[in-house]
């Protein structure tokens, strides 16, 4: 079986990229902190990765691979991590919105000084999951990272995940325990 080809998202992306998203992080610890009630996680899911789509389509920093089952959401380092407020205030009620804003100002506060590529969100849809999608299109970003000669830098609150970014390259440099466990983690550039 072949990998179908990595491409940088379109904006005519957005749909499926954001499904795919919104299914794979059903489950996640921040999602699920930022949007814990049921009935109304699938609109506010859709309109945080819908909006993070939006910022970042434009600068050819979201890769992809099988029609968007599976997506690497990166922000180049001029504009350092990025905040995902702006337009969602119209969009969540203000507990929501707290939520959404607390956790990214003590993740932004935790971030290195120095320029770095930032693998913000890094899903694949869960029909599409163990092909090694999400290495691959992670594998974009990082090298586009190395060709810069910068490091790239994530966050993650799954502890599951620290593994699996420690056998892809990733070592912790930082760790949150308010609002909700995270790691920062950090690559070199290679």
């Amino acid at each position: 079986m072949t990998t179908p080809e990595i491409t940088i998202a379109t904006p005519a992306d957005r749909p499926a990229v954001v499904g795919s998203l919104v299914a794979a992080f059903v489950k996640d610890p921040v999602l699920r902190y930022l949007f814990p009630d049921e009935e109304t996680y699938p609109r506010y899911a859709a309109a945080f990765f819908g909006h993070l789509f939006d910022k970042r389509v434009h600068k050819s920093s979201i890769w992809t691979i099988g029609g968007g089952a599976s997506v690497a959401v990166w922000e180049p380092p001029a504009n350092g991590h990025g905040s995902p407020d702006g337009g969602l205030a119209a969009r969540y009620p203000a507990d929501v919105l707290g939520r959404v804003q607390g956790y990214d100002e003590a993740v932004h506060a935790a971030l290195p000084a120095f320029p770095f590529w930032y693998l913000g969100i890094l899903g694949t849809h869960p029909d599409s999951a163990g092909r090694g999608w999400g290495r691959a299109v992670m594998r974009a970003g990082l090298d586009r990272a190395a060709a810069d000669g910068l490091p790239a830098i994530l966050e993650t609150s799954n502890p599951a995940n620290v593994e699996l970014y420690r056998r892809a390259g990733w070592e912790v440099v930082h760790s949150l325990a308010e609002p909700v466990p995270t790691w920062i983690m950090q690559q070199p550039p290679r």
